[in-house]
């Protein structure tokens, strides 16, 4: 019997060893903060999805942005409804998130070249016969070369800016070998969380307010055409220091659904193209796991079960 008992007792001490029963741990701001490069967002409730009267402000900011007179910024607004943009971001509502650690900002070219050079990683990229098969064009593939990695190395000067042209696949492999040089398990963050950390607990439609600024964020009307550096909008930093919250690129959360019959993830966030009803914090849209676009990048979160 004591034999039996012994040997269970040493196959529990295994199982526990090898992670199998290991707990969450909460995340706490020293814990955090603990980490380069993160911010904090505490528990508690925060606002979720959006209403009717935030719904036709995106959709009368938006038009007022793509047309000059009334007659046409009425016609503008009435095409964009039409295409029911702003209709699938669930009703405003009160939620609750655990406390979660942030990336201040959105990986980089710079970032990821230190994985790939690492790893063996494939390149950001994507070829011309892939981008037309993948439907969601946007851009003609002229606008997609200037983003394709040559020699191993991202497009000059951008070093700084969010790698784009990965899939959500690749950033799961990035998030896994950083977090193996950090000795730190790494995440997307969910759909709720990315919600949360952009618009804080009080329900504002942007990381700065619940008031469209066109010098806020790198939205359609910016410059320069395309991608920027990231942290260059201080109103597009969350109240909780995250930075491009609004603007710049989508970006990959690990909320997925189906689409079409296909895994799709949950992007949030708006891009360097988009109009001002887009970059509200409740705006959401799903894309194919496999997708790989110059308007997409990821940010990480440290997972609860780190140590």
């Amino acid at each position: 019997m004591v034999g039996k008992i012994m040997r269970l007792a040493l196959l529990a001490l295994a199982i526990s060893a090898c992670g199998a029963a290991s707990p969450d741990i909460p995340m706490t701001r020293d814990r955090c903060e603990a980490q380069a490069g993160f911010v904090f967002v505490p528990a508690g409730e925060f606002i979720a999805g959006s209403d009717r009267t935030e719904r036709d402000y995106g959709y009368a900011i938006s038009a007022q942005a793509i047309a000059a007179t009334p007659d046409t910024i009425a016609q503008a607004e009435q095409r964009l409804r039409e295409r029911r943009w702003f209709e699938f971001e669930g009703d405003r509502r009160r939620e609750f998130s655990e406390a979660f650690c942030l990336q201040a900002n959105l990986v980089t070219q710079q970032d990821y070249a230190e994985f790939v050079a690492a790893t063996g990683h494939r390149l950001p990229g994507i070829t011309a016969v892939e981008y037309q098969e993948q439907g969601f064009l946007v851009h003609p593939y002229e606008e997609v070369v200037p983003y394709l990695w040559r020699d191993d190395s991202f497009p000059s000067g951008q070093a700084h800016h969010p790698v784009v042209l990965v899939s959500y696949d690749d950033a799961l492999a990035y998030a896994e070998w950083r977090g193996e040089q950090d000795a730190v398990s790494y995440r997307l963050p969910t759909a709720a969380e990315w919600e949360k950390a952009a618009r804080s607990d009080d329900g504002r439609y942007f990381p700065w307010g619940s008031d469209w600024q066109d010098e806020a964020t790198h939205w359609a009307e910016s410059d320069p055409y395309g991608t920027s550096e990231i942290a260059q909008y201080p109103l597009s930093q969350s109240p909780y220091g995250a930075e491009d919250m609004a603007g710049n690129v989508f970006e990959y959360t690990s909320t997925l659904r189906s689409r079409q019959g296909d895994q799709a993830t949950v992007m949030k966030g708006c891009s360097w193209d988009d109009l001002p009803g887009f970059c509200r914090a409740a705006y959401e849209h799903t894309r194919p796991v496999d997708s790989r676009h110059i308007l997409f990048g990821f940010r990480l979160v440290i997972a609860a079960t780190s140590p």
